[in-house]
């Protein structure tokens, strides 16, 4: 049985998702950026690449887990309305899921040869190496994400794993990403209720328990901060939690008014923080927690904070 309605699944491709899979949790979307760096001859790039070394237009940006997530974010960008926050009904093999992303990425970029573009590196993109596992819901909560990491293993990708932290459980037993992101927009529990809104009791303890047991993580392991106005407030809070988590980069990101968290009416374009505001609050974070800010990217308005003699570069 496939939880999306028709409706949601006109809805999801209309705004250019590709949905795969028998039961249709799955989706593939292609990056902004991704589309940029094909455009330009690899003149404009992600962050990720400036701050990583990853090959920008070679990443594929997917989800196992479209329609669930134990959080109904304000600032985030998707239909909120579609959120389960525990799994249901069947789930497609994490073979099929990879099979299936890497020939739905491909139809996908098809459709940009009809514009001006680079050949070099669009034919490149045709063979991605990166899996951004995110996109889209709360990746963990996909029965087989280990298995599913495992797959773009064996096929020598490199794998980048968002998850908002409320699956310590998961990550206790997870097969390990090459990098692993857990994400923090909230500095207490009034906050994070507030602003996070979790579906489930107790969720909050929860996301403080995958703090705790971060350091212990034998990967790369990266603090996202998401922040605009209602949450860029008590640096030090932050720093408390970002220093019991240990982790080897902090990313501090502006959310963006965009999608539905702006056509909901949950975020307004005025309450956005400009690169300017996002560096100094990484300075306060900086100086509270000891790492040193390493590099940024004005147009992302991302600040990237490292632990001294960390090496950045993936290939």
């Amino acid at each position: 049985m496939v939880v999306l309605t028709q409706e949601q699944l006109e809805r999801l491709k209309n705004a250019s998702y590709k949905i795969i899979g028998k039961y249709k949790h799955s989706a593939v979307k292609l990056c902004t950026w991704l589309k940029k760096c094909i455009r330009t001859g690899g003149k404009e790039f992600c962050y990720k690449q400036k701050f990583y070394g990853i090959a920008t237009h070679r990443c594929l940006q997917l989800t196992p887990a479209l329609p669930f997530c134990t959080l109904s974010c304000l600032f985030c960008w998707r239909d909120t309305r579609i959120n389960y926050p525990e799994w249901k009904n069947g789930f497609d093999s994490p073979e099929e899921i990879v099979e299936l992303a890497i020939k739905a990425q491909r139809e996908l970029l098809t459709g940009l040869g009809g514009i001006e573009h680079s050949k070099k590196h669009l034919e490149e993109a045709f063979e991605p190496k990166h899996a951004a596992i995110s996109l889209d819901g709360e990746p963990t909560l996909y029965p087989k994400i280990s298995e599913l990491i495992e797959e773009f293993h064996k096929r020598n990708f490199t794998t980048f794993l968002v998850t908002n932290g409320t699956t310590p459980e998961v990550l206790e037993k997870i097969t390990l990403p090459t990098q692993l992101y857990v994400s923090m927009s909230s500095c207490d529990e009034e906050m994070f209720k507030k602003i996070n809104r979790p579906l489930k009791p107790g969720l909050w303890e929860r996301y403080l328990k995958t703090l705790e047991l971060f350091h212990s993580l034998t990967t790369r392991k990266v603090i996202r901060m998401t922040l605009y106005k209602l949450n860029a407030v008590n640096p030090e809070k932050y720093a408390k939690l970002i220093i019991k988590a240990e982790p080897d980069f902090i990313e501090i990101k502006a959310a963006m008014s965009v999608g539905y968290a702006r056509i909901q009416n949950r975020f307004k374009y005025e309450d956005m923080l400009r690169h300017e505001e996002i560096k100094q609050f990484a300075e306060k974070i900086s100086e509270l927690t000891g790492y040193p800010i390493k590099d940024e990217k004005k147009d992302s308005r991302v600040v990237l904070l490292s632990k001294k003699n960390n090496t950045k570069l993936i290939h």
